[in-house]
This record gives C-alpha cells, sequence and structure tokens, in this order.
C-alpha cells in the first residue's frame, strides 16, 4: 500500500469508521479497488499524479463504468487531500456514504484549522 492508502486503512480497518466494514485491495471483475465497503456497495479509490494522465483518465473511466454497471459507486480522493487534510477527506467521504449522493472524481475539500 502507498502512504495515503496506509493512512485512510488506518482509519477504516476494524470497522473504527461508523462501524463500516471495509476491504483493501478487493477484486471486483478484472479490477481491483483501494477499498470497498460492500455495505454501501461503495469502492473508495486513492489516486495519484498518474491519474491525471490522458491514457490512465480514460482506464479510470471505463473502470468506473463498469463499477457503476454492477451497481457499485466510486468516490475518489487524491494523495495530496489525504496526507494534508484526513479529517476533511473522512468528513467527506461520511456525508456522501450518510446521504447517499453522487460523487464527482475531485471533490473539492475544505481545509480545517487554517
Amino acid at each position: 500500500m502507498t502512504s495515503p492508502e496506509q493512512v485512510m486503512w488506518a482509519h477504516f480497518r476494524l470497522k473504527q469508521f461508523h462501524s463500516l466494514k471495509f476491504r483493501r485491495q478487493h477484486g471486483i471483475d478484472n479490477y481491483i479497488v483501494d477499498f470497498y465497503c460492500p455495505e454501501k456497495r461503495v469502492a473508495i479509490e486513492v489516486d495519484g499524479d498518474t491519474h491525471a494522465e490522458e491514457k490512465q483518465v480514460q482506464l479510470d473511466k471505463e473502470r468506473e463504468l463498469h463499477l457503476q454497471s454492477l451497481g457499485i459507486r466510486v468516490i475518489h480522493y487524491c494523495n495530496r487531500d489525504i496526507m494534508s487534510n484526513i479529517e476533511g477527506v473522512l468528513e467527506d467521504l461520511w456525508q456522501k456514504l450518510s446521504a447517499e449522493i453522487s460523487t464527482s472524481p475531485n471533490p473539492s475539500l475544505q481545509r480545517r484549522g487554517s
């Protein structure tokens, strides 16, 4: 796992995040998602800089469409936000999970304590 994935896992493991079970590096068909919550049918993806490259953007889009066709929502967070604003990321994630709203690929997170 990358450092940002380790930070997220530290908050997900052992049902620490709102008593939800998360699996890490979970396989779904031909894809592996960073984290998966079966109860909410949500995949959490931790995106590094390579996800901004044109080829990777297309691959990510195809993968997301496939997962959506299976009834799985995909929520993306970038490494930078996880490492500098984990509280904001977790708050944003909980709002999305509890409100059952649609997500955007690159949410704008409000910084705390600045």
